[in-house]
């Protein structure tokens, strides 16, 4: 069933881009050559020791600057409405983040700084403050300045965007690949182009059994829901949502729909929860049913997989992924999101994604930067590593099963979750209280990100910061939460 599945939607996509050739609305990428640089592969090194004056450097361990990603400082009247949870427009002088940097010299207004570790950001391989990468911004931005500002489809891609492109293809195992300004963006830009297949087959509105059928996880991300929800209202789309992770649930589902056209589309590692899709038995029910299998593997790119390909990679079924959605706003520690796909099903996003077509692309700047990212995750494992030791150190000091590098501990009510939130304000630590909408009533919760900037330290003083707030062998489990409709 899985070749015929797939080559029905290779037809059904090659049926489509028809179409749309034949009205004359299948849309190009514009490339633009950028005078006075090019961009290019950067030359690597060794370690923090190595020749300075070659221009990128690659190292094998942490050095001084990785801090920057998990320690902040505020000023005391910041520090004192996060503690009374006073709202803030954000545009308070004293409330800017720094860089906890001993050259520092900021001049604050109360004259008093208060150090923070960051245990609630998403930059999970501390790659935002690395110096390959603001080298690479740096040297773009003094060449170029912003580069062409317009959509990919005008003026807006440059052999940088390309260049990205094609290491992102490579790193996902794709053989193509297509930027969006967001990874929010990439999620709506796909899920409307494939509304827009039963459309375009369809000449019209479809019938019910012409209707791409969508079939997503109870606890996708918003960016998911919301496209999809796009989709069904241009017609062209039907939404089955299953329970979470329930591999039974979906296959009833897809056994009962009488719709040929399937997707079945999941976050690959999910945001609030820290828990993995079961991606070996997606696998096999795809060569069941025949869908097309669709991950968004924002929180997993870079740090599973020894190359760091994501959950693909590290479940061993990068060839059953049909597409994966990225972002580089995390784990690279930049910005921007990415479709790994197909050469063909990148011309019908570029061609039918709303989110794309209409969007300014990537500055040159942020699309430098984000490839120079590519390379250093690659290069320097050492970071995965590091990652994986610290959430088999917080299983060991806590007894929390956890599975990633994302820990949700679910403390139930909203004010429960405050009052943990400013306790650990108290005793240094940045960990943010995550309420409704985010999660459903009455599961508010701790969120905990590990990243290669902890140290051991750093997770045995939170740990016994948070066992004075939350008993670990009370923690809800997750199987009780109320799953949210589409």
């Amino acid at each position: 069933m899985e070749v015929v599945g797939c080559s029905l939607w290779d037809n059904w996509v090659e049926e489509a881009l028809s179409k749309l050739e034949s009205l004359k609305v299948l849309r190009s990428l514009r490339p633009i050559h950028l005078p006075n640089g090019v961009a290019h592969q950067p030359t690597f090194v060794e370690n923090c020791s190595s020749n300075p004056n070659q221009e990128f450097q690659v190292f094998d361990g942490p050095c001084e600057w990785d801090r920057a990603s998990v320690e902040v400082n505020i000023s005391e009247s910041t520090f004192q409405k996060w503690l009374h949870d006073v709202p803030s427009s954000g545009d308070d002088n004293d409330a800017i983040y720094e860089n906890v940097r001993d050259d520092d010299r900021v001049e604050l207004t109360d004259g008093k700084l208060r150090k923070l570790i960051v245990f609630s950001g998403n930059d999970y391989m501390g790659l935002s403050s690395h110096p390959m990468i603001r080298s690479a911004a740096s040297k773009a931005a003094q060449e170029h300045g912003m580069g062409p500002r317009g959509s990919a489809l005008i003026c807006g891609y440059t052999s940088y965007h390309r260049l990205l492109e094609s290491s992102l293809a490579d790193l996902k195992g794709k053989e193509d690949c297509l930027l969006c300004p967001t990874g929010f963006s990439a999620n709506m830009a796909f899920l409307t182009a494939v509304g827009n297949i039963g459309l375009l087959l369809a000449g019209g509105k479809p019938s019910y059994d012409d209707r791409v059928a969508i079939f997503s996880d109870a606890l996708n991300h918003a960016s998911i829901i919301d496209g999809i929800r796009l989709a069904e209202k241009q017609g062209g789309a039907m939404a089955f949502v299953y329970r979470h992770c329930d591999m039974c649930h979906l296959d009833e589902l897809l056994s009962n729909c009488p719709m040929k056209k399937r997707v079945v589309v999941t976050d690959s590692l999910f945001s609030m929860d820290g828990d993995f899709a079961p991606m070996a038995e997606l696998a096999k029910l795809r060569k069941k049913h025949g869908f097309l299998f669709v991950i968004d593997d924002a929180h997993a790119t870079f740090v599973c997989g020894k190359r760091g390909g994501g959950a693909a990679e590290m479940f061993n079924c990068e060839t059953d992924v049909d597409i994966c959605v990225g972002t580089l706003s995390k784990a690279a520690g930049c910005h921007g999101g990415f479709i790994g796909c197909s050469k063909k099903w990148k011309l019908l996003i570029q061609s039918r994604g709303r989110s794309f077509i209409f969007s300014t692309s990537t500055p040159v700047p942020i699309a430098a930067a984000s490839h120079a990212a590519v390379v250093v995750a690659k290069e320097e494992a050492w970071r995965r590593s590091v990652i994986w030791n610290r959430v088999q150190e917080f299983r060991a000091l806590t007894g929390i099963p956890a599975e990633s590098h994302i820990i949700s501990i679910i403390v139930g009510s909203e004010h429960k979750a405050l009052q943990a939130s400013r306790h650990l304000l108290k005793l240094g630590f940045h960990i943010t209280a995550i309420r409704p909408p985010t999660v459903p009533p009455k599961s508010c919760r701790l969120r905990i990100t590990l990243t290669a900037a902890h140290t051991t330290d750093d997770l045995r003083k939170l740990t016994d910061a948070l066992a004075q707030c939350v008993n670990f062998q009370e923690i809800e489990a997750l199987s009780t939460i109320c799953f949210p409709k589409l």
